[in-house]
Parts: structure tokens; C-alpha cells; sequence
């Protein structure tokens, strides 16, 4: 990393809809107490949001809610290559980028060779970049299809984000060697074949990448076997397969597709573990005592059959009714299925005991129909069966952390550092506002409180938003750092090897330490791999999250007119965000559309208040709305407001305040 002047620092530019931007500081430049630095519009030359940048401080301007600067380098570009549509105007061509990156379209020339049309989807490459003074400049490097068309929209997002499409012709090759070389011989790995063992995943899951088996010991503890393919075995160090997995670093789980980190020869062939199949495995046989105090940790590498493919929600109809899935499922996996229910809640209570954090995001599915056309979409339930194999997937994942450490290997944790004081206190003022009495928040505990007094609330997805946007981010590294949110010391990844790399890397290292043999100590190395996989992973969510959007407006859009019941999720000076209750679509109801009355914001209570009484809206409300209209290349959806059915009141003896001073929002 190059060296930093005091004025000048390093960081991520982030460039709004208005022209002005933010640099978030990254590196030696960053601090737990750091603001992120405002960059006025004329001041931010032609960076571009994601953009790595030096900013120079204002040192002589003084006062207000943050730093200021200007950009005076872009360091690194984060692409040249962009997504939009194509039109023509005054006999010029030109490609309105989607989302918000750039406030005009961009130039592209004469765009004959490509023979594209106009509302065709369209990569650009940039070949100068747009700022306040100049407008954009770039060429049509390829015609993804026409806008609407099925799948174009998906093949956009991929293109947008750089997602890894097909696999190289010698990582292909090396998967179909080892298939044609795989014959299910045991050899001298540990014979589980005659032990009960079940994978439980959605039904929709292609891949199966761990196994369960439970036993209880005569002295009265548990001896829990989480058995995970065997990636290692397949994907040798430095070849091509391993090559390819490294650049990818995670699977991306797109809506109608996955782009798989491994070709499926490998992911949903050779390590997955299929019912009544012998398949390698790495295996960690953790033993408990009858509370669930982890008392020993053995390693192997194994070879398993399991007994029974299940999905969540046939395990949680089990757990209902026992006594109609014994005869499907027959008296060994139904016994099996018992313990792992005890056995997890008796872990589950333990870990939030220590302190572990429960945060329940929504995370939103759409459904499709055989031609891959928006049927809906649904909150995707953290059901008893969901959290059983998440207990059983951590204690794993911490007790080959533990091994690991005790032995002095050098290894990729999934960290997760504390919150910042300032991030809490903010915390702290806007749960305040929304009558929430909290004792510190510096205290895991009290934040595990103030979720449970939310989880029943209709504001409890902004109590809980609020609660993650304070914390880190967690990422992979190989500092001995531990888990805030899991209250775990020492964690890694260790489940997953067929759709994260980090667990790859952590299986290479066990078989190392079966073999006695001495691990690479190259902790700089780590690091970088380390964030590179967290990039990668990062890249994904945010891929699959904006694609999931794309997909609802896409159903949405042929829906205008069509309510619902939402509930208020955001409120700010320009409207109130709102989400779906049965589907869970988000979007905005402007205030110009509240034609009841006249609206003010005060951003301390976050409440957008009329004159007359009642007319209040405020974080956790329902209302009923009507889809008002959507802006596909601008990933927005407009409500409005049909009836306000349950109106916001204080809580407490708070009284809803008119802002009196125009502040900056904080960022």
C-alpha cells in the first residue's frame, strides 16, 4: 500500500444521485472513529462510485457534521465495462446506464457494427469517464437483447457485476479426469458407511455438501459427526480447477440460475453427498457433554453414505408430527432426527447464553414458474429444521477453528470485529426515538435485548436494519480476531468447500495436519486471499440482491394499480419507504403524493408528520398501498398510499418535533 500523507488518504468513492459523493476511508486510512469524507460535485472530477481514490482534506474549512475533500487521483478503476440500454436521439447514439451511477447517458458513437435497436440491453466500455464539466464517452462492446426479453435481465446483471460465466476449457477437462477416475473405493479413509447420516437442504438445492449423524454415548454426552464433502480430494493445489475457484471465490446464487463456483461434474456430481452413494468426506466428530459443553475434537478424512436426502420442510412436518413420517422415513433416521433436535436447542441455548447475537433479516425468494417467468415472491422462514443444521454447521466451523489455532497453523477465520462506540451511540439515539429504553449497547447482551423486544413489533425490520448497519462487516482474514455477532473466539468456514473457497483452503490444511505435515506460513498471503474472497463475496450478495429487485419490478411493473398491505420500513424528507407483507417488494411513497395534507420530517423521530391529527407516519406502520408505478433502469418502485390503517402514536411522553436546522444526514 503506498504510502499516506496526513492530508491525503485513501478510500471508496461513492458518487450520489446529485452529483456529490462520499469517500469511504479503507486501509492505513481508516479509523473505528472516522467519518467518511464529503466530496462536493465540482470537487470529484470523474471518479465513479467504487472507484479506489486519494482524497485530499479541507483542512481550512471548519465546522459541520464531517470532513471535506477533493479527489486528486483515481487510483483504480472498479470497471470500464457498464450495462444500459441503448436509444437514439437528434441523430446521436447514446446508453442510459442502469441504476443510478451516472446522471446522463453516455455517448457511444456510431454503433452500426453491432446492429443494435433501440431499448436493447448494451455492455459499454468507457472510454471517458463523465464528471460535472464533460459528459461520458464510451463504445458498444456487446448486444445482450432486447429489454423484457426472459433471461436478458439476468445475462445484465451478470455483465455488470464481472460474474465468472463459463468455466476454462482445461478446468473442464481436469473435472471430467476426475470423474472418469472416481470408483468409490474406501481405501484408508475412516468407513462411516454403516453409520445413519442425513443431509438436510431446500428442496430446491442441487448440491449436498454436508451430512449429520448423532449418537448418545452411554456416559450421557453426544458425539456429533458433521461430515463435509471432500473438495480437497478433487481440486488439487495449483491446478486448473483450483485456479478457476480461486478467481470466484464463492458460488453466486442468482434467481434462476447459480453460477456455480465449480463445474457441476464436481458440485453436483463427484463431492456432493447423494443418498445411498459412498462419497468422500472430511469429517469432525465433536463430542459434548449433556449442556452442550464441546469437550473433544477429532478430525478424518471419510467416506459416508447417507441414508436419507431431506428437505426443511420435511423435517419441520416431522418435528409436528413424528408419528405419520416414522412409517415414510422409518424408525433409524426418525430416532437420528429426535437427537439432532435436542442436541441443537441444547447448543442453541448455550450460544446465546454466551452472548451470540440473533439477528432475523428478511431474506426475500422469488418464485418462478417452468419458463422462468415472476410468479411472486416470499420471506424465506428461519424455521426449528433451518436451525438445527445452523447449530450444528457452527459448533463445526468453531471447533476446527479451535484445533486449528492450538496447533499454530496460520489459517483464513471468518472474523467479525466490534462495534465502533459512535456507530452504538447512534444506534442508541434512534431506537431512543422509537420509545426503546436500552441499557449500554457496548453490551452484546443489551443488544440481544433490544432485538427481542423488537421481534414481535411491526418496526422490528428497522430496529434489526438498524442494529446490522452499527456492526462490521464480517470478512475472511488470518488475524486472531474473533466473531462479534456469534460471541466465538476463534470461527472459520469450514461447511461449504463446494461453493466457498476460504473452506477449500481450511480443508487443505486439515488433511496437512492428518498427514503431519507442515503447514505454509506465508501470513501476508492470507491476507491477501482473504480479501480477495471477501470482495468476491460481497460481489455476490450484492449481485443476487439486485437481480432479486430487477425481478420484482419486472412482475410489478405489469401490475400498476394492483395494493397491498406494507408496512413503513424507511421514512425520510422526500417519502416513506414501505415493504410488502405477503410480498416482500420495497419502494417508495413520495411525499408529493400525500396530497391529504401537508408533510413535515423531523429526523430525530423519524416520523413524516401532517398538520391535522392522525396524519403520522412512522417506522413500523401499516399501511395499504397501490403500486404506482415502476422505473426499470433506475431499480425503482413508487407507491401509493390507499389507507393509513393503523396511524402512528407517541410512545411514552415523546412528542413528534419539527426539525429546526437543516442537517446533513449523517453517513
Amino acid at each position: 500500500m503506498r504510502k499516506q500523507s496526513p492530508n491525503r488518504l485513501l478510500g471508496v468513492f461513492q458518487r450520489t444521485q446529485q452529483g456529490f459523493g462520499f469517500v469511504r476511508l479503507r486501509g492505513e486510512s481508516s479509523g473505528a472513529e472516522k467519518k467518511d469524507i464529503y466530496i462536493p460535485a465540482d470537487k470529484s472530477g470523474d471518479a465513479a462510485t467504487g472507484d479506489v481514490v486519494t482524497v485530499r482534506i479541507d483542512r481550512k474549512r471548519r465546522g459541520g457534521p464531517g470532513p471535506r475533500g477533493e479527489i486528486v487521483e483515481i487510483v483504480e478503476r472498479q470497471t470500464r465495462r457498464f450495462v444500459g440500454a441503448y436509444f437514439e436521439t437528434a441523430d446521436a447514439a447514446f446508453v442510459r446506464i442502469d441504476g443510478a451511477l451516472f446522471a446522463r447517458p453516455i455517448y457511444v458513437g456510431d454503433p452500426g457494427a453491432k446492429n443494435v435497436r433501440t431499448d436493447d440491453k448494451v455492455v459499454v466500455e468507457m472510454l471517458r469517464f463523465p464528471s460535472p464539466l464533460r459528459d461520458g464517452e464510451g463504445v458498444i462492446v456487446e448486444v445482450l437483447g432486447p429489454r423484457g426479453k426472459p433471461g436478458v435481465d439476468t445475462l445484465s446483471i451478470i455483465r455488470e457485476f464481472a460474474l465468472p460465466d463459463a468455466f476454462a476449457e482445461d478446468a473442464l477437462r481436469e473435472a471430467q479426469k476426475q470423474a472418469e477416475n472416481f470408483d468409490e473405493s474406501i481405501d484408508d479413509r475412516l468407513d462411516l458407511t454403516g453409520e445413519t447420516v442425513v443431509t438436510i437442504d431446500p428442496a430446491d438445492a442441487r448440491d449436498f455438501d454436508d451430512a449429520i449423524s448423532l449418537e448418545r454415548l452411554e456416559n450421557g454426552h453426544w458425539r456429533l459427526g458433521v461430515h463435509i464433502a471432500d473438495v480437497a480430494h478433487f481440486v488439487r493445489p495449483d491446478g486448473p480447477l483450483d485456479r478457476e475457484a480461486a478467481d470466484r471465490a464463492t458460488s453466486v446464487y442468482l434467481p434462476d440460475r447459480v453460477l456455480p463456483m465449480l463445474p457441476e461434474v464436481i458440485s453436483n456430481g463427484l463431492a456432493s453427498l447423494q443418498p445411498g452413494k459412498v462419497r468422500y468426506t472430511k469429517t469432525a466428530i465433536v463430542e459434548f457433554t449433556a449442556d452442550g459443553l464441546r469437550v473433544s475434537t477429532k478430525l478424518h478424512s471419510a467416506a459416508i453414505r447417507s441414508d436419507k436426502r431431506l428437505a426443511y420442510e420435511q423435517v419441520d412436518s416431522f418435528l409436528r408430527d413424528p408419528v405419520q413420517w416414522r412409517r415414510k422415513l422409518g424408525a433409524k433416521v426418525c430416532d437420528l432426527l429426535d437427537r439432532m433436535h435436542e442436541l441443537a436447542m441444547v447448543l442453541r441455548r448455550r450460544r446465546f447464553a454466551a452472548g451470540a447475537l440473533e439477528l432475523t433479516m428478511p431474506e426475500i425468494k422469488v418464485d418462478l414458474d417452468k419458463n422462468g417467468k415472476v410468479t411472486g415472491a416470499h420471506v424465506v422462514e428461519n424455521t426449528v429444521s433451518h436451525q438445527i443444521i445452523e447449530e450444528f454447521m457452527l459448533a463445526a466451523n468453531e471447533a476446527v477453528a479451535d484445533l486449528l489455532r492450538e496447533r499454530g497453523f496460520h489459517f483464513l477465520r471468518r472474523i467479525h470485529q466490534s462495534p465502533s462506540p459512535r456507530k452504538l451511540k447512534a444506534l442508541t439515539e434512534f431506537v431512543a426515538e422509537l420509545g426503546y429504553k436500552t441499557g449500554s449497547l457496548e453490551s452484546r447482551f443489551e443488544l440481544q435485548k433490544l432485538l427481542d423486544q423488537s421481534a414481535d413489533r411491526p418496526e422490528r425490520h428497522a430496529v434489526h436494519f438498524a442494529v446490522l448497519r452499527s456492526l462490521q462487516r464480517a470478512v475472511y482474514s488470518p488475524e486472531q480476531e474473533g466473531h462479534y455477532a456469534l460471541a466465538s473466539k476463534c470461527y472459520c468456514h469450514f461447511t461449504s468447500p463446494i461453493r466457498r473457497y476460504p473452506d477449500l483452503t481450511v480443508h487443505r490444511l486439515v488433511d496437512l495436519l492428518l498427514t503431519k505435515r507442515k503447514p505454509p506460513s506465508d501470513f501476508d498471503a492470507l491476507v491477501v486471499l482473504g480479501e480477495h474472497c471477501s470482495d468476491r463475496e460481497q460481489r455476490a450478495e450484492a449481485a443476487e440482491r439486485t437481480l432479486t429487485k430487477l425481478k420484482l419490478i419486472a412482475y410489478l411493473g405489469e401490475r400498476i394499480g394492483e395494493e397491498m398491505e406494507a408496512v413503513v420500513t424507511g421514512v425520510e424528507s422526500y417519502g416513506v419507504f414501505v415493504q410488502g407483507v405477503v410480498l416482500p417488494a420495497e419502494g417508495l411513497v413520495r411525499v408529493e403524493t400525500l396530497r391529504d395534507d401537508r408533510y413535515r420530517f423531523d429526523r430525530a423521530s423519524h416520523t413524516l408528520c401532517g398538520y391535522r391529527a392522525g396524519n403520522c407516519f412512522r417506522l413500523g406502520d401499516l399501511v395499504r398501498v397501490a403500486v404506482a408505478g415502476v422505473d426499470p433502469a433506475r431499480r425503482e418502485i413508487d407507491f401509493r398510499v390507499v389507507d393509513h390503517a393503523k396511524r402512528s402514536q407517541p410512545k411514552g411522553k415523546r412528542k413528534v418535533r419539527t426539525e429546526r436546522k437543516n442537517r446533513r444526514k449523517s453517513r
